[in-house]
C-alpha cells in the first residue's frame, strides 16, 4: 500500500537515501509516484547554491564526499564541483593502476592457470 495513501495500492518501490545501514524505501502510488517525478525533475530542485564551492547553481545533484565514508552527510553540489570530484577519483585510480584486468579473487583458477609450465596444477 502506498505510505502517504493507506487505502490506495502502491504500484511502484523509490529507493530513498542509502547508506551503511542501507536504504529508505518509499511504497508509493501512482499520484505520489508521478508527484515525486514532478518535483525531481523540477528546475527549482536542481537550483540552489552548491556545498562545496559555494556557488550558485542550476545543476545541483546529491553527492557524498568518499572521504567521509558511505555513512557520511550527502550534499548538494553542482556540475562542475561533481565532476572535479570524479577526475581526482579517476586520477588516483590510475595512479594505482598496474596495468593488469583483475576483478577479484574468482580470476584466479589455482588448479590450472593456462601455462604449460604451470607448477600450480
Amino acid at each position: 500500500m502506498c505510505d502517504q495513501h493507506p487505502e490506495r495500492p502502491a504500484v511502484i518501490r523509490i529507493q530513498g537515501e542509502t547508506d551503511s545501514f542501507g536504504s529508505e524505501m518509499h511504497d508509493c502510488c501512482q499520484e505520489c509516484a508521478d508527484s515525486i517525478r514532478v518535483e525531481r525533475n523540477s528546475p527549482e530542485a536542481r537550483t540552489g547554491r552548491c556545498e562545496w564551492c559555494r556557488q550558485d547553481a542550476t545543476d545541483l545533484r546529491n553527492r557524498r564526499d568518499i572521504d567521509e565514508g558511505t555513512s557520511g552527510r550527502v550534499y548538494r553540489v553542482c556540475g562542475a564541483c561533481a565532476k572535479k570530484d570524479e577526475d581526482e577519483l579517476r586520477a588516483e585510480l590510475d595512479l594505482y593502476d598496474d596495468g593488469y584486468d583483475y576483478d577479484g579473487p574468482d580470476d584466479f583458477d589455482d588448479d590450472d592457470c593456462g601455462e604449460d609450465t604451470c607448477v600450480c596444477r
